[in-house]
């Protein structure tokens, strides 16, 4: 909302959740039978196009997966933005400590996730995701009581309802919030697991919808009470602006309900999506092997194997919103919407209809436009960044 205002991302993420449907809807008419992602491409374009959503669903989930670790460290251990120390809630409560740092949070966090990310079947996450949905509902309901607390002392600030041009270097930055939002409705890699262990299969369309619009509404929701908080000052991880300086003159306890209950949410998320991260990966490295489940060595050595990738990176790269950017302009929006449009226009059943191939291709050219636009952006923003660095050192 800090790049776009209110309204454009509400549309933006409404939007984001109707063509996610119907990329759904898409995938489920062409599935025949228990199947896979990966399975449906193999049936439209061969081996080939198996192993490229292989490839691109384990980017993705790499990303996001070290997304959630960065932002459990920003949480507990603190973060630093544009020279600004923001300290997290370990380090207000016990200060600067060794086992309050992020590499000691991280390995915390990754020795509690251990029994959630060692179980075989996704049925078994069944509860810790209802839990999550939870502790997300939850934190919606923090951040509207923290909003009104702020209202009434009047330390809120004025939302603006539309862009401000004059914050931004090119009018294309406003196409770098698309990913972001494309990767919040990534969720398509799970659609099969769940429905093969669903008691009625026709109940996944709707399981789908309804949780479009949980997701859609939660969303919506806590982008604008973050921006009612913080405005312009408003981080990429907004979780980061709930410590002591952030302003807005909310007692210490809700700040940190809010970052608590948010930070559990995603190690309660992290096993679903690490579930679909292993599965692609095995299917990419041991194609015709028995089924992961019912070969111990394999599935432990994969999981310890990914868990240390995910932990390396979440302490090497120090920002969430790079990884967003660039995970959401290419992998994201490919598993969305570029490759459940492919299938329809590839038609390998000839059930599609002339409405369905319209949409398809409406859905690719949105696709490859606004990602093309927003990688463009990024790249010259960077560029721009790193010119002008160099003219202040030389000074």
């Amino acid at each position: 909302m800090r790049v776009l205002g209110v309204a454009p991302t509400v549309a933006l993420v409404v939007g984001v959740a109707l063509l996610a449907n119907a990329a759904v809807d898409f995938m489920l008419r062409y599935t025949r039978g228990p199947s896979s992602y990966a399975a449906l491409m193999g049936d439209a374009f061969g081996r080939a196009g198996a192993a490229l959503l292989n490839v691109f669903v384990a980017f993705n989930a790499i990303g996001t997966l070290t997304v959630y670790l960065i932002i459990i460290g920003d949480v507990m251990s603190g973060t630093t933005s544009d020279g600004k120390v923001h300290d997290g809630v370990l380090t207000e409560w016990f200060g600067q400590q060794w086992w309050t740092g992020r590499e000691a949070v991280l390995v915390a966090a990754a020795v509690l996730l251990l029994p959630l990310v060692l179980r075989k079947r996704v049925d078994s996450l069944k509860f810790t995701s209802a839990v999550s949905i939870l502790l997300a509902v939850v934190f919606v309901f923090i951040n509207l009581g923290i909003a009104v607390y702020a209202l009434f002392t009047g330390t809120a600030k004025m939302p603006r309802m539309l862009p401000d041009f004059s914050r931004l270097s090119s009018p294309f930055e406003l196409f770098t919030a698309v990913p972001i939002v494309v990767v919040a409705f990534t969720f398509h890699f799970n659609v099969h697991p769940i429905r093969t262990e669903l008691s009625k299969t026709s109940d996944m369309k709707a399981a789908v919808r309804i949780s479009l619009v949980l997701c859609a509404a939660i969303y919506a929701a806590v982008g604008f009470f973050g921006f009612l908080l913080f405005g312009d000052a408003t981080m990429a991880d907004v979780l980061a602006n709930f410590d002591r300086s952030s302003g807005a003159g909310v007692p210490q306890a809700l700040n940190d309900a809010a970052r608590l209950s948010y930070a559990l949410h995603l190690v309660l998320v992290f096993p679903l999506l690490h579930f679909s991260l292993r599965v692609n990966v095995d299917e990419l490295l041991f194609p015709g092997r028995r089924p992961l489940a019912t070969d111990t060595r394999r599935f432990v050595a994969l999981t310890a194997v990914l868990m240390a990738v995910l932990y390396a990176l979440a302490i090497a790269i120090p920002s969430i919103w790079t990884l967003f950017e660039y995970s959401g302009s290419t992998f994201a929006v490919c598993i969305s919407l570029i490759f459940p449009g492919a299938i329809v226009l590839r038609d390998a059943h000839g059930i599609a209809k002339t409405k369905d191939k319209a949409l398809a291709a409406t859905m690719i050219a949105l696709a490859v436009i606004t990602s093309s636009i927003a990688i463009a952006s990024n790249v010259m923003s960077s560029i721009s960044g790193k010119v002008e660095g160099g003219h202040a050192a030389g000074r």
